[in-house]
């Protein structure tokens, strides 16, 4: 589905000449097609529609720590056009949960899969990119689950 409106979203913006829509779309379809290649490699199957959330997660993230790099060493142009691409690239995502959403579905996985201490951390985090793949920053969520699992 998402290699479909990708693939959409590129040639209208063919179409329409949005050359910094056009090579931000291109560079997504290539990360996917060289995890693809990799996957291939060790006998996996093509990447899902949730991997290619993380992966789009992943490629938001580096631009905007390269955005902040270029803003502290006075390029602003350079920042401005990372964050061009972090826009352009959500646009393909879900929209982001609310850090109070997130500790509710956390909190809800931990009762459900019945962790019981920080050994039960990586089963919690799993389920939880299982379930909500581009829709919260893992990075952040797991300081939560680590401090719900401690409580």
């Amino acid at each position: 589905m998402l290699r479909e409106d990708l693939t959409a979203a590129l040639k209208d913006a063919m179409k329409a000449k949005e050359t910094r829509k056009l090579s931000t779309i291109r560079l997504v379809q290539a990360a996917i097609k060289d995890r693809d290649i990799a996957n291939r490699g060790e006998g996996k199957a093509e990447l899902s529609d949730d991997d290619i959330l993380q992966l789009m997660a992943k490629l938001v993230k580096q631009r905007e720590e390269s955005a902040k790099i270029y803003e502290d060493n006075a390029r602003p142009e350079l920042a401005a056009q990372e964050r061009e691409e972090v826009a352009i690239i959500k646009t393909f995502m879900p929209e982001q949960m609310s850090d109070e959403k997130v500790r509710e579905a956390i909190a809800g996985v931990i009762t459900e899969i019945n962790a019981e201490g920080m050994r039960d951390m990586g089963k919690v985090v799993a389920a939880l990119k299982e379930r909500y793949a581009g829709q919260m920053d893992f990075a952040k969520a797991s300081g939560v689950v680590k401090q719900l699992l401690t409580k």
